[in-house]
Order: C-alpha cells, then sequence, then structure tokens
C-alpha cells in the first residue's frame, strides 16, 4: 500500500470533511500518511490528530518563513512535543528564500537550532529547501545532517543538488510535480535517483498532480504519481509502490506497518 510522507491534513483545506477523508485513505491504497507541521498551532493540531487516527504519524518543526515566532521557551516546547509517541520527524524546516521572510540570518539561525533538536532527539529531518539551494547545503554539510538523515521534502533542484542529498544518505520526497508538463527537471531528478531512495509525498492541500492540477491535493492522488514514477523507472506500479512504502518506513524508523 501506498505511504505519503508529507501532509497537511490540518490544513483549513480539509475543515469540512477531514475525518471523512482520513477515514476513506485505507480503503483507496493509502496504508500511513505523515502529517507534517510548519508552525507551532499546526504542531498542536498534528499532536491532536495522531491521537486520532491510527494511521497517521507526525512531524513537529518550524517551516523557514515561520520562525520568526521561535525563541528559547518554544525550542523547549517542541523538544517535549518531538517526545511523544508517533512522532516520527523534525520538520519541515530549512530556508525559503522565495517569499525571502524573515530575513535570512533568522531563518539560518532556527534551521541549525532545529538540526540539533532532530540531533538530541534521534529523529530524522525534513527538510524544506525553496530557491535557496547552496545554503541549505552549506549549513546541512557543517552541521553533519548526513548523521541525522531525513528527506528532502518536494525535491525541486537539478540532478547535481541531488547527488550531494543522496550521496549523505537522505531521499528524495518527490509528488504532483512529476507529473507536470513542465516538469522536466524533476523527471530528470527521479531517473538518476536510486528507487531505493525516493519516497511518495503530496504536500497536500497544495500541488496536486495532473489532471487536478490547481484542485485540492490528498493522498487520494498518489497513484498518478505512482504511474509517472513506474513510467519514468521502466518498473510496474506495484513496484514503485512497494519499494517506496518501505524506504518511508525506513525514513521514518517505523517498525512494519499491520
Amino acid at each position: 500500500m501506498i505511504f505519503d510522507t508529507h501532509a497537511h491534513y490540518d490544513d483549513e483545506a480539509f475543515k469540512k470533511d477531514r475525518h471523512e477523508l482520513l477515514m476513506s485513505l485505507r480503503e483507496h491504497g493509502i496504508e500511513a500518511v505523515v502529517n507534517v507541521s510548519s508552525n507551532i498551532a499546526s504542531v498542536q493540531s498534528t499532536l491532536d490528530l495522531i491521537k486520532k487516527y491510527p494511521f497517521v504519524y507526525g512531524a513537529i518543526g518550524i517551516h523557514p518563513n515561520e520562525t520568526a515566532e521561535l525563541d528559547d521557551e518554544k525550542i523547549e516546547w517542541l523538544r517535549g512535543a518531538a517526545a511523544v509517541q508517533k512522532i516520527v520527524a523534525v520538520g519541515e524546516i530549512g530556508l525559503d528564500y522565495y517569499w525571502d521572510e524573515p530575513e535570512r540570518e533568522i531563518q539560518k539561525n532556527w534551521f541549525v537550532r532545529q538540526l540539533g533538536l532532530a540531533r538530541e532527539t534521534k529523529l530524522p529531518v525534513i527538510i524544506h529547501s525553496r530557491d535557496a539551494a547552496k545554503d541549505t547545503l552549506d549549513i546541512m554539510k557543517a552541521e553533519k545532517s548526513g548523521d541525522i538523515g531525513g528527506v528532502i521534502h518536494c525535491f525541486s533542484y537539478g540532478t547535481e543538488m541531488a547527488r550531494e542529498y543522496l550521496n549523505m544518505g537522505f531521499f528524495l520526497g518527490i509528488g504532483g510535480v512529476l507529473t507536470f508538463q513542465n516538469g522536466k527537471k524533476l523527471k530528470e531528478v527521479a531517473e538518476y535517483t536510486p528507487l531505493e531512495q525516493i519516497v511518495l509525498e503530496t504536500d497536500c492541500p497544495y500541488l496536486s498532480p495532473a489532471p487536478n492540477r490547481g484542485k485540492r491535493n490528498s493522498s487520494l492522488n498518489l497513484p498518478y504519481v505512482v504511474t509517472a514514477l513506474a513510467e519514468i523507472k521502466n518498473i510496474t506500479e506495484q513496484e514503485v509502490i512497494e519499494v517506496t512504502a518501505n524506504n518511508a518506513k525506513r525514513l521514518y524508523r517505523l517498525e512494519r506497518i499491520n
């Protein structure tokens, strides 16, 4: 069954039908989901979701564009949240120069601090990096992030940058962009990357694959990504599903899910 390694089901976009949608996933071949937080409020809502749904796991962390809200007290609160059962990663954390706020030094500071949190709590990291390729890699190398492990979420750079992260032992998160007509760069990365280092993700409610591009995304759309990846790799869809699900469990250090 399919493992969605990165979703935001606490988002307002799911307010009207969240429970019904989540309860329908398994019958549509979705085995498990990791709900990923982006600010303090979403950490709490993620904690609520993982208590309510056995197949939903959580990641706690502050998105780079939200890091202005961080301080030492909140980092300590995050450390406590990281110890909660079913929290499987620190994320999403990183750098975002597309929106370029707050100022870059603030983003960098809290990126480093949250990498340290992951190291202390022995959790993998979910890395968000947008228009910040060099600074993200430089920080991750300086912090020896290969020892921490994790995934580069919504990978958006080329094969040279992919090689750097793959050599560090990271997984690459691939989702709906793989199906876009203008997704040539990601298709090249998907072809280059060993299947054993790819995990599937939605980033829902964002980044719906074709033919649903522009609509609300959900884990139900992941079969479109599976089909695209199977075609690129010239393998069966079932192999894509099985290998990427096993990859997700290795990434998040989960025992076998029944």
